[in-house]
């Protein structure tokens, strides 16, 4: 073993070992607080544009496009996607470098001005082709922020776990998808009940998107407050951290990097069905149910999706990743079809069971995957190795999920054409699933290094 790695082992063997300080557990709690208070704005600003461009963006900017508007609104939401790897290197370059807190706090400000910005745009009808032009780069902007922010809030979570507790503690950040998801849903439910929804369509959509400022300030004081990973702090001390991070990764853990992608891909296609705006639209849109209904629908979906995520994080801590994405993934398999034939009957009823059964395997698959990344790959490339990867795998799975399902849709007449592809990509990442080296039980100095 290498000057390099010799290094790891000081810092996380204190992690390790027997019960922590009254400090460490403060500390501890205040990383939870962080991660899971800024990923959840984070995501809120993300979703609050998928949602919204599901319900109006079609009209709003892209009205000359007759039948594709809509298509062509639910594909802004996809394109930002591919500005996801992108953010990811440039924030694995520097949480590997300077720190895990500067990703959070860059990001974090980054999605805010965008989000804001996206609030004040004035449409089609006003500025002509610029607008739908400028709405692009904004979303891309979003891309480059969410491409980076996972990853920071993520390994700074599972680097101050103890052993036997990273999955528990990373799931903190995860939950921020399903938990944005709820606040705007709250937030766009309150502006559309407080304006009507010829004031909200007119107008009133641009209030969550401004709204995200106070969020934001919020955000960046609580994610202050945390100390820096104690695993980087002791990398920086021994001079051990990667000059050239990327390089590095691609040169020696390439492989891992599209292993962990692949994790990922069928809970990324499938939960875009819920927080990516395709279940909305088409149930508004296609059953005429009120969106009033259908909006507490998905916001219970997403608590039981923040349950599960829980839970499936428990679990693998218990008995190791793979046997929770191996199970978690069997059962979202098995359950897209029927769920997608609930949900071409259009009733509240089976659009309700259909979501909420949809958010127990995106739950399980999702809480594990904070650890399981951080355990693939060693600490002084580690935030460039996860957050590449998950963006790789954002790009796979979730990229233009919507789009594809809305073109699955209309191209076959039935939402059930949605279910095979979902369940190609639910496949996908349980095969990979088989080959998984589990290290939930390893400490920190070699849970990586090989």
């Amino acid at each position: 073993m290498g000057a390099n790695q010799t290094a790891e082992p000081k810092a996380s063997v204190a992690l390790a070992t027997g019960p922590a300080p009254g400090g460490e557990e403060k500390q501890r709690r205040r990383v939870v607080y962080a991660t899971l208070a800024g990923t959840t704005i984070e995501w809120y600003d993300f979703l609050v544009y998928a949602q919204v461009a599901a319900l109006l963006f079609g009209d709003l900017f892209f009205s000359g496009l007759g039948q594709w508007s809509q298509l062509t609104a639910l594909a802004t939401a996809g394109v930002s996607f591919f500005f996801r790897p992108l953010g990811a290197i440039v924030s694995g370059y520097l949480g590997d470098r300077f720190g895990r807190r500067i990703v959070l706090v860059l990001t974090l400000g980054l999605m805010g001005v965008s989000t804001m910005l996206v609030g004040l745009l004035p449409t089609t009808a006003a500025i002509g082709i610029a607008a739908p032009i400028l709405l692009i780069l904004l979303r891309c902007l979003q891309g480059l922020s969410a491409g980076g922010e996972w990853g920071g809030a993520a390994m700074l979570a599972v680097e101050h776990a103890r052993t036997g507790h990273r999955g528990r503690m990373g799931a903190f950040p995860q939950m921020g998808v399903p938990l944005g998801m709820m606040l705007a849903i709250v937030v766009m439910g309150a502006f559309n009940a407080l304006l009507g929804k010829e004031a909200f369509d007119a107008w009133g959509w641009r209030l969550p998107f401004l709204f995200s400022v106070v969020l934001v300030v919020v955000g960046q004081y609580v994610r202050s407050q945390v100390a820096e990973s104690p695993v980087f702090t002791e990398l920086e001390e021994s001079k051990a951290k990667a000059k050239t991070p990327l390089r590095e990764l691609l040169s020696t853990h390439g492989t891992k990097v599209l292993k962990a992608a692949a994790t990922m891909v069928g809970n990324i296609a499938a939960g875009y069905m819920i927080v990516g705006g395709f279940a909305l639209a088409y149930v508004t849109s296609a059953h005429d149910l009120p969106r009033a209904q259908v909006l507490m629908l998905l916001f219970a979906a997403s608590a039981v999706w923040i349950a599960f995520t829980y839970v499936g994080a428990w679990w693998s801590d218990r008995s190791g990743r793979p046997v929770v994405y191996k199970f978690g993934y069997s059962m979202l398999f098995v359950l897209l079809l029927p769920q997608f034939w609930l949900l071409s009957q259009g009733t509240g009823l089976g659009v309700g069971v259909a979501l909420l059964t949809l958010a127990v395997p995106l739950g399980l698959t999702y809480g594990p995957q904070s650890a399981l990344f951080a355990e693939m790959f060693p600490a002084r490339i580690r935030l460039s190795g996860a957050s590449l990867a998950y963006a790789v795998g954002a790009v796979l799975g979730g990229a233009f999920a919507p789009m594809i399902a809305e073109a699955l849709t209309q191209g076959f007449g039935t939402v059930i054409a949605v279910a095979p592809y979902l369940m190609v990509m639910a496949l996908i990442s349980l095969v990979t699933a088989f080959f998984l080296t589990d290290r939930s039980a390893e400490p920190q100095e070699s849970m990586a290094d090989r």
